[in-house]
C-alpha cells in the first residue's frame, strides 16, 4: 500500500477519497470468522514487531469501570497508515475484543473484513448513513469494541486543533436510544523515537465518558468529545517530552540488534 505523492501538499488532502472520487461504492459489513480473526491477531501483531521496538500502554483499566454490557466507543485521532493497525492490537491484544472499524474504499483491501473493518462512503451524508447505522448494530454484541477516527480524514501528526466530524455524536446517541447507554473513551496513539533506532508505539486510554441522553445537542457534544481528546494527546505528549513513563505496561518488547549489544558492552567495557 504504497503512497505516491509528487509533493509534500498531497498528503493530507481536506476531502475524503470516496467524496473526491464521486463514485458509489457497494456497502461492505464486517465478516470475522474464528479462522481469520486467528489469522489477523497473527498478522497484524507481527506486524508491529517487525516495524516496532516496543509497543507501551497505560490507563486499560479505564475500560474496565464500565458495565461490561455497555456498548463502548474507543475514538482515536488518525495520523498515519498504521493507526488501523494499533486499534486492531488494542482491541484483540489488549481487550480481547473483536474491533469493527470503518474503512474508506474497503474495495480496495476486501480482505480485512475479515478482521472486523467494514466500509464508509463519504460522497455524501446520505451514503455514509448505512455504515452509521451498522455501527450502531454492531455495537449491540459485548464482545465488539467499536474503534472510530472521529476526524473523519487523516490528519498531520499532532494537529490542533481536533475538530470532529459529527458521527460519532450520531452513532452514541442512536446506541443510547437502543441500549439504554453508551460508554466512550478517548485513545491518544503516538509514535516516537527514544533510546532505539526503531520507533516505539505509546498509547494512553482516557476516562470513560457515559451517555444516557439519546438526544444531546449533537454539534455541542460533538465540540466537548474533541476537547477531551486533545486534552489527552496533549497530555501523553507532555508526559513523554519530560520523560515521565509512569504507568506504561509494556504489550511487547524487542530484543537489542547485535549491534547495539556490542555498544552497551563496549560501554560497560570503558567504565571498567
Amino acid at each position: 500500500m504504497t503512497n505516491n505523492f509528487s509533493n509534500l501538499d498531497e498528503l493530507y488532502c481536506k476531502v475524503p477519497p470516496t467524496k473526491l472520487r464521486n463514485k458509489d461504492e457497494k456497502f461492505c459489513p464486517s465478516g470475522t470468522t474464528p479462522f481469520w480473526l486467528w489469522v489477523g491477531d497473527r498478522y497484524f501483531y507481527g506486524m508491529l514487531e517487525t516495524r516496532f521496538f516496543a509497543f507501551r500502554y497505560k490507563g486499560a483499566e479505564n475500560f474496565y469501570k464500565k458495565d461490561p454490557n455497555t456498548p463502548i466507543i474507543l475514538f482515536a485521532p488518525h495520523h498515519n497508515w498504521w493507526d488501523g493497525i494499533i486499534g486492531y492490537n488494542i482491541c484483540n491484544r489488549i481487550f480481547k475484543k473483536e474491533i469493527r472499524i470503518m474503512i474508506e474504499e474497503l474495495n480496495r483491501f476486501p480482505l480485512i473484513r475479515r478482521g472486523g473493518a467494514f466500509s464508509v462512503n463519504k460522497k455524501s451524508p446520505q451514503a455514509s448513513m448505512i455504515s452509521l447505522k451498522y455501527a450502531v448494530e454492531q455495537m449491540g454484541d459485548p464482545n465488539n469494541i467499536l474503534y472510530i477516527f472521529p476526524e473523519g480524514i487523516i490528519k498531520p501528526p499532532n494537529h490542533r486543533p481536533l475538530e470532529l466530524q459529527t458521527g460519532m455524536t450520531y452513532i452514541a446517541e442512536k446506541a443510547v436510544k437502543k441500549y439504554g447507554k453508551v460508554a466512550l473513551m478517548p485513545v491518544a496513539v503516538n509514535y516516537y523515537f527514544l533510546r532505539d533506532n526503531r520507533p516505539e508505539v505509546f498509547v494512553e486510554f482516557g476516562d470513560i465518558i457515559e451517555l444516557n441522553d439519546d438526544r444531546p445537542d449533537r454539534k455541542e457534544y460533538t465540540k466537548f468529545l474533541g476537547e477531551k481528546l486533545e486534552q489527552l494527546c496533549d497530555k501523553q505528549i507532555n508526559d513523554i517530552s519530560n520523560a515521565n513513563f509512569k504507568g506504561y505496561e509494556t504489550l511487547f518488547q524487542k530484543k537489542l540488534k547485535w549491534y547495539r549489544r556490542v555498544e552497551q558492552w563496549l560501554k560497560r567495557v570503558k567504565q571498567n
